[in-house]
């Protein structure tokens, strides 16, 4: 085995070196008639073919070179004379690394669900769907740091484990060495903390906003890019219990320029996957139209993978008040003719999926950024604005998808904050350093969030945001 001599099979059919002898290594997809070995070894979508002469091959050899086993080959690159590939390499030396037995390899070359990939998730990234989606999100990660470093701002990582909950949702994971069975209490008969590991009771972060905020009032222009996590009971679809945040903070930014940001950022992304993941993009294409046929008429995509990511990108996104966007909604068809699963009865109601959708989808045609909502259906954080009753929030919406960005001015006027974390019962001694950031140097700044998987679920066309993240965890899933 000589490793250093292996070529990728992305290099190999790229270059296509007709008469040069070259050394690949992979995993079996099929073998066909004894002869045909095609493999991939994941650096790209398209499987390379492998030629054995099974005459001069030994039987015992052949009965190993099975769906799953892993291989090295050398062998002479040649002109190939079958459909699907312009190459192929005519093996001269064969070597097994590792066998898989065809009676229990559960990836056999047929269709499986997408449900029982799930339950293989250790296995399912050798299927060309997930390589696929694998290969993308990696991109994407690229991407993300790419748009930020080019723009001058710093990748901050925030703590996983914090004492505060940014949301103000409580549906967090506790993190404790306490005996669950046994903890100790205190004089009012509630767990005593003090005795915990960190002295106070602490939680997995389910944002770095506030934390990040701290090195934007010093740094001006930041991001964090990390892990979150959700405690909330919801098998649905869009949620996952762990998850991976884009937090940008920018200094001196106020909505409007928040609105600029973010357009110009989820452009960026979209352009890149066109430009740089085209191979992946066109297989989840046809695996997207091809799951289409199967689907009543009003149910399928009126959108290809890539027209959906050319909308985005090619687009100027509508900008609107939630106030105006309300009226449109009220006024909708689907409103009117009680389509919608839930009613917009007036102002004040907090928009769903299928409102976002039918604004993006129908009335525009076109990404749409909502800003101005009613500061009750909005966290603390958020700066008021002069009406009183709104504040400076903003969420883009998504073909497909509805909310992919959800962000805001932040309040940088302490009396004003102060006011709002009493209103919303949230204790100050939680936050005194957050409020110390407002006494010292206040500036205006603004940031968002953007949920990773739920870019990659509108990049790649996937329906369930379980498909798009490595070992997904759910209520009752944690396997892997």
């Amino acid at each position: 085995m000589d490793v250093q001599k292996r070529i990728k099979i992305s290099d190999l059919l790229k270059e296509a070196p007709i008469g040069k002898e070259v050394t690949v290594m992979g995993w079996v997809r099929t073998f066909r008639n004894n002869q045909f070995i095609s493999m991939n070894d994941g650096s790209t979508i398209n499987n390379l073919q492998a030629v054995v002469d099974f005459q001069q091959m030994p039987e015992e050899t052949l009965r190993k070179i099975t769906t799953g086993s892993c291989l090295s080959v050398t062998g002479v690159v040649v002109e190939s004379l079958g459909k699907g590939q312009s190459i192929e390499v005519k093996v001269k030396d064969l070597e097994i690394f590792g066998e898989a037995d065809p009676e229990k390899f559960p990836l056999q070359p047929k269709k499986h669900s997408l449900e029982f990939l799930r339950e293989i998730a250790h296995l399912r990234v050798r299927t060309s769907t997930f390589g696929a989606i694998y290969r993308i999100r990696h991109s994407m990660i690229y991407a993300v740091h790419s748009f930020f470093h080019e723009r001058g701002f710093y990748n901050i990582h925030t703590p996983i484990i914090t004492g505060s909950d940014a949301e103000g949702a409580g549906e967090m994971f506790r993190v404790t060495t306490l005996d669950p069975a046994n903890p100790p209490m205190d004089e009012n008969g509630f767990v005593d903390f003090r005795e915990d590991f960190f002295e106070k009771e602490t939680n997995l972060t389910v944002s770095g906003q506030l934390e990040v905020e701290t090195a934007c009032l010093a740094l001006s222009d930041v991001y964090t890019f990390g892990p979150t996590f959700r405690a909330e009971n919801s098998n649905t679809s869009r949620h996952l219990a762990e998850f991976w945040m884009i937090e940008p903070e920018v200094a001196f930014c106020d909505l409007e320029g928040l609105m600029d940001l973010a357009e110009d950022f989820v452009k960026y992304l979209t352009r890149y996957a066109l430009e740089h993941c085209a191979g992946d993009l066109e297989f989840l294409e046809n695996r997207l139209l091809e799951e289409d046929k199967s689907k009543p008429q009003q149910e399928r995509s009126t959108m290809t993978l890539t027209e959906r990511l050319r909308f985005v990108s090619e687009n100027e996104f509508e900008r609107l008040s939630y106030t105006d966007a309300i009226e449109i909604l009220r006024n909708s068809k689907p409103n009117k003719k009680k389509k919608f699963q839930y009613l917009i009865e007036g102002w004040g109601s907090d928009l769903q999926s299928e409102h976002e959708r039918y604004l993006v989808e129908k009335h525009f045609q076109k990404p749409v950024i909502l800003f101005n909502y009613p500061k009750n259906i909005k966290a603390f954080y958020m700066r008021q604005n002069e009406d009183g009753k709104t504040v400076a929030a903003m969420d883009v919406l998504f073909p497909g998808i509805g909310e992919i960005i959800g962000g805001s001015q932040r309040e940088e006027r302490l009396d004003v904050l102060q006011e709002r974390i009493a209103e919303m019962n949230i204790p100050e001694k939680d936050l005194w350093w957050y409020l110390e950031l407002r006494k010292f140097g206040t500036a205006p700044h603004s940031g968002f969030g953007l949920g990773f998987e739920r870019l990659i679920q509108f990049v790649c066309g996937m329906g369930n945001i379980r498909d798009v993240i490595p070992f997904p965890r759910t209520p009752g899933n944690a396997e892997f």
